[in-house]
This record gives structure tokens, sequence and C-alpha cells, in this order.
């Protein structure tokens, strides 16, 4: 891997707010951020290949796409050749191939099953004869209103009905809008990190508020009966954990249908890691979907990280501390708030509150792994941690919150 080179991800959402599919590229740490060489796209593209395909299970990211930008020369890499191509689209800049020979391009990468992604290209003159092998067109929606870009969708559809138009980063709630409207996807970039402005949050709803209660009896080591008398208040979290205890990865030889057993089977601090994931996963809010899914991938990025310098249980607090850093967001509370009803080590705490201590720096490397702002060899650095080691963190925790079913 290039010395100083870190996988950068941007989801790709549509009208719903739902992922379906994350732009990867490099983020440089060097003085010059420019396009990637040649070379250094074959690297990010072997990373990307051998980090989320496996020997037995195949492609780890289920139905979710990858975009992945290439060069007139990437074409015929070996690298290019280990990604599953129905679930790659390549993005093509305009810019970098000749107009005369492109068509035969498209036509060519779209025979191997790959989708194609074309970025920088005049949407108002674009060549007819392109579009029945564009399966994604970006679209920057700044430089239009919403009458002409309808106009636009409209013409596209009528000459290719599979080719979708996806608006480069949204910068605001209202220009997301926009594109759910016509029914765009949208890179997210940073927006589903931030507030829509006069958002008022629902609050924490019943659910959310046992599991709270739960996860504060677990920290007091509480008897078996008074977290079995808690599960009892909401049958579906009962139904989620013996459907857990009795899946496939517990390999039991008879069904568990006590809940009692199934607390005892699972131990305190699994069971702990459990319901944060449930709570991460509770909100009802239509929003919530994609910090669901980034909060998951931040807590398994950040356990993964401390594998070789904390213990198990430290690592389990790490886990649970990656997750909780969208927790209010997720439960529409001050994290200050949300964090009275959660008792976690002082260092947890100060990791969520204000990113101090080694905790904190490690919380914020994988956020630095979500935006454009050049900050992951900065913290990486920092933390002396290689950015081989962070690259493979952060593709595996990708690939486990894919897989992840609660």
């Amino acid at each position: 891997m290039s010395a100083n080179n870190f996988i950068v991800r941007e989801p790709l959402v549509d009208a719903k707010q739902q992922v379906v599919g994350y732009e990867l590229f490099w983020q440089h740490t060097g003085r010059h951020n420019q396009i990637s060489s040649n070379e250094k796209l074959i690297e990010l593209l072997t990373c990307v290949a051998v980090h989320l395909n496996d020997d037995e299970s195949g492609w780890l990211m289920g139905n979710v796409l990858l975009f992945l930008e290439v060069s007139p020369a990437l074409l015929n890499s070996a690298a290019l050749q280990q990604l599953p191509p129905e679930k790659t689209v390549l993005i093509f800049n305009v810019g970098r191939f000749d107009e005369v020979s492109f068509a035969e391009t498209l036509k060519t990468v779209r025979a191997r099953g790959f989708g194609i992604l074309l970025r920088q290209a005049n949407v108002r003159t674009l060549s007819k004869e392109w579009l029945p092998f564009i399966t994604h067109l970006e679209v920057d929606i700044g430089n239009f209103e919403v009458p002409e870009l309808a106009k636009i969708f409209g013409a596209l559809k009528q000459i290719s009905s599979a080719t979708q138009m996806v608006a480069s980063q949204a910068d605001n709630w209202r220009e997301y809008d926009m594109c759910a409207t016509l029914g765009l996807n949208a890179f997210a970039g940073k927006l589903h990190l931030t507030p829509r402005e006069g958002y008022r949050p629902k609050g924490v709803n019943p659910s959310q508020a046992l599991i709270l209660q739960l996860l504060d009896q677990l920290r007091k080591n509480a008897e078996i009966n008074d977290l079995e008398n808690l599960l009892k208040k909401d049958a579906a979290i009962s139904y989620k954990l013996l459907r857990y205890i009795n899946s496939a990865g517990f390999g039991m030889r008879s069904e568990v249908q006590s809940l009692r057993h199934a607390v005892t089977l699972v131990g305190y601090t699994p069971l702990y890691r459990w319901l944060s994931l449930m709570l991460a996963t509770s909100s009802t809010d239509e929003s919530a979907a994609i910090l669901m899914q980034t909060a998951i991938i931040r807590g398994r990025f950040v356990e993964l990280l401390g594998e070789d310098s904390f213990s198990k249980n430290e690592q389990q607090n790490m886990f649970v501390m990656g997750m909780f850093s969208l927790l209010d967001r997720l439960l529409g509370v001050p994290m200050e708030e949300a964090l009275r009803h959660i008792p976690l080590p002082e260092a947890a705490m100060q990791a969520l509150t204000s990113r101090k201590g080694m905790l904190g720096s490690l919380l914020a490397l994988a956020e630095a792994c979500e935006l454009r702002n050049g900050m992951a060899g900065t913290i990486a650095e920092s933390l002396s941690i290689e950015p081989a080691v962070v690259n493979k963190a952060h593709m595996e925790a990708l690939a486990w919150a894919q897989n992840f079913t609660a």
C-alpha cells in the first residue's frame, strides 16, 4: 500500500435516505492532493478487493454498490478483475478519455457487467450515443434550477430508462430534498451528519428507554432475574434476543426459549454490546437509517483499531463508544443527556464529549475516514498507526456493518 494513503468513503443515498452505495477514494496526506495516478488507483482497487472478498463467503458487501474511479489504463488491470462487476460502478471522468474512442470503451465495460458513472459531463450536450451504456450520470445540482433539472431528467428517461441521475455532494438539505422530489440519488458528503434546520427530535421512544435501563443494569451487574423482568416488558427485544441466540453463529443443538437461559448463554459483556446495537437501530425516524449504518461502522472500526493495544473488555468499550458517537442524533437528545443514562468508563466519556485521550483520537480517526478533510493521516501518525492497518480496519468494519442483522 502507498505510505500516505487512507481510504475515505462517501455514501450514496436514495430519496428515502437509505444507503445504496459508497464511493471509495484515497485521501492523500502528502503535499500534493491531486487526482490519483494509475498506480495508486490500482492500489485502491486491490485493497478493496482483498478486504471485501472472502474465500468462503465471497463478496461481503451484499447489494450495496461500490463506486470507484478508473482511468483508461486500468480497464485491463488484474485488480479490476477481482471485483464483482454487478456490484461495482466504475467512475469515468470524461476529461480523461479521448472522445472518439469513448463510446467503444463504454460498450466494452458494460459488456463485462460493470456499472458506469459518468462524471464531469455536460448533461445539456451529452452524446446520445453514450447513454445506452451509462448506468449513472452525475450532475452538479448547483448548476441547475429545479424546472431545468426536471426537464433534463425527463428527457434522459425517454432516451435511456436504465440510466440514473446522481447528484454530486448535496451541500444542504434543501438541495437534497430537491433531488428526492425528482427521484434522484445523491452523494451525501457529510450532510447526513448535519441536523436539518428547524428539525425537532422526537426524543427517546419506549423501546429505547427500556434498552437504556437494561444497559444501566448490566453496568451495575444486576441479577439475572432483574434483567429477565426488564426484557419481558418488550416482546420485540425479547424476540430479537432469542433469535440472536438461536442463530447459526451460536451453533445451539436445541432451541433456546427462555430469556433467563439466553442471558446466561450470552454473558453480560456481549449482551451489553448487543443491546448497544439494538439502541442504535431502534430509531423510527426516517433519517436514522444512514446514521445507524455510520454508527455501526464507527463502532467496529474503532474496536478493530484497538485489537493490538487494548484488552478484550476495553475493546468492547471501544465498540460501544464508537456506536454511541451518534447517540445524540439517534435519540434526539444532547449527548450529555444521553450519556447520563449510560455509565461508561471515564476515558470513553471524555472521548465522546470532547474527543480527548487516546480513545478520542481513535474515534476522531474513524470520523476522518468519512470526510474529505485530509485529517486521517495526521491523526493516524499521532497514534503511530500505519495506513495499511487503518485501511484494513475500515474495510472490515464496512463489511461487518453491512452483514450485521439485528
